[in-house]
């Protein structure tokens, strides 16, 4: 993990609509991950998307455990 491509965003969850912030590692390109809640502990979808050229983020969402992303 490099520091340097690890960015933070603010998110809700799509459970109990919590924010909480997401440390987010960039360096791994783009993939499907889960986070759990902090607040209600439930799975949260995460589908990153890192822009192959630059690197940077091109998009984030966030999903329940039985949504399609």
């Amino acid at each position: 993990m490099h520091e340097e491509q690890l960015e933070s965003r603010t998110v809700h969850c799509p459970y109990c609509d919590t924010p909480f912030e997401l440390l987010l590692d960039l360096s791994q390109g783009s993939h499907v991950t889960w986070e759990d809640c902090p607040q209600c502990c439930a799975p949260i979808q995460l589908r990153i998307e890192v822009s192959p050229t630059t690197g940077e983020l091109a998009s984030l969402e966030l999903g329940r455990d039985d949504d399609v992303l």
